[in-house]
């Protein structure tokens, strides 16, 4: 099993920056995609940035530019830069992976448990 343990939201004003944190820890053999998704209060989860393991980055339309996805393979870790922030970008960030199975040859996806971001105008 992998675990996914999110650090870094909190209370930041418009136009403000804020760094996500994501670390992956448990019985880890690979790990191939790692991202990002929010939250909005009332809304569905959306995806915000992934990364893959050789680096490869994924954006959503309203991120790029703004946002930033960075991984450290070795670690087992991802962040999330976010500069200028607005009030939509308030939510609930999830950190997401796509990890192999140890017991037999297959991808299984694991959910952090949500760090919350608010950005008051």
């Amino acid at each position: 099993q992998v675990q996914l343990v999110e650090s870094g939201g909190g209370l930041v004003q418009a136009g403000g920056s804020l760094r996500l944190s994501c670390a992956a820890s448990g019985s880890i053999v690979s790990i191939n995609a790692m991202g990002w998704y929010r939250q909005a209060p009332g809304k569905q989860r959306e995806l915000v940035a992934s990364i893959t393991s050789g680096g490869y980055t994924n954006y959503a339309d309203s991120m790029k530019g703004r946002f930033t996805i960075s991984r450290d393979n070795a670690k087992n870790t991802i962040d999330l830069q976010m500069n200028s922030l607005k009030p939509e970008d308030t939510g609930i960030y999830y950190c997401n992976a796509h990890y192999l199975d140890t017991s037999r040859p297959r991808w299984l996806e694991v959910w952090g448990q949500g760090t919350l971001v608010t950005v008051s105008s």
